[in-house]
Protein backbone atom coordinates (compact mmCIF):
# COMPACT_ATOMS: atom_id res chain seq x y z
CA UNK A 1 0.00 0.00 0.00
CA UNK A 2 3.00 2.57 0.91
CA UNK A 3 4.43 1.71 -2.44
CA UNK A 4 1.45 2.92 -4.38
CA UNK A 5 0.81 5.88 -2.22
CA UNK A 6 4.54 6.63 -3.44
CA UNK A 7 4.15 6.63 -6.93
CA UNK A 8 1.34 8.31 -6.87
CA UNK A 9 2.66 11.29 -5.55
CA UNK A 10 5.60 10.96 -7.63
CA UNK A 11 3.13 10.79 -10.76
CA UNK A 12 1.48 13.89 -9.62
CA UNK A 13 4.42 15.58 -8.78
CA UNK A 14 5.07 14.91 -12.55
CA UNK A 15 1.93 15.64 -14.31
CA UNK A 16 1.94 18.72 -11.79
CA UNK A 17 5.56 19.96 -13.41
CA UNK A 18 4.47 19.70 -16.97
CA UNK A 19 1.38 21.47 -16.73
CA UNK A 20 3.04 24.63 -14.93
CA UNK A 21 5.21 24.56 -17.94
CA UNK A 22 2.12 24.18 -20.74
CA UNK A 23 1.60 27.58 -22.83
CA UNK A 24 -2.05 29.51 -22.72
CA UNK A 25 -3.77 29.05 -25.60
CA UNK A 26 -4.52 31.96 -28.11
CA UNK A 27 -8.12 32.05 -27.71
CA UNK A 28 -9.15 32.72 -31.17
CA UNK A 29 -10.92 29.37 -31.68
CA UNK A 30 -9.47 28.66 -35.11
CA UNK A 31 -6.41 26.51 -33.54
CA UNK A 32 -4.12 29.08 -34.67
CA UNK A 33 -1.50 26.82 -35.60
CA UNK A 34 0.21 29.09 -38.17
CA UNK A 35 0.19 33.00 -37.94
CA UNK A 36 2.18 35.31 -36.40
CA UNK A 37 2.84 33.90 -32.32
CA UNK A 38 4.57 36.31 -30.50
CA UNK A 39 5.29 33.81 -27.76
CA UNK A 40 8.51 31.41 -28.35
CA UNK A 41 7.66 27.82 -28.75
CA UNK A 42 7.99 25.75 -25.11
CA UNK A 43 11.37 23.24 -24.63
CA UNK A 44 10.62 19.94 -24.73
CA UNK A 45 13.68 18.87 -23.84
CA UNK A 46 13.76 20.53 -19.73
CA UNK A 47 12.79 17.65 -18.17
CA UNK A 48 14.24 15.12 -20.10
CA UNK A 49 16.97 14.19 -18.18
CA UNK A 50 15.07 13.88 -14.88
CA UNK A 51 12.72 11.50 -17.02
CA UNK A 52 15.60 9.40 -18.72
CA UNK A 53 17.48 9.06 -15.01
CA UNK A 54 14.11 8.17 -13.69
CA UNK A 55 13.32 5.19 -16.36
CA UNK A 56 16.92 3.84 -15.63
CA UNK A 57 16.17 3.95 -11.43
CA UNK A 58 12.74 2.06 -12.13
CA UNK A 59 14.39 -0.19 -14.58
CA UNK A 60 16.93 -1.24 -11.71
CA UNK A 61 14.73 -1.51 -9.09
CA UNK A 62 12.72 -4.07 -11.44
CA UNK A 63 15.51 -5.74 -12.02
CA UNK A 64 16.73 -6.22 -8.40
CA UNK A 65 13.56 -6.85 -7.15
CA UNK A 66 12.79 -9.56 -9.65
CA UNK A 67 16.28 -11.31 -9.18
CA UNK A 68 15.72 -11.61 -5.47
CA UNK A 69 12.66 -13.03 -5.52
CA UNK A 70 12.99 -15.57 -8.40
Amino acid sequence: MKKCINFSILAGLFLLNTVMYAQPGGGTGGGGLEGDDPTPPAPINGQLALLILSALVFVFYTYKSKKGNA
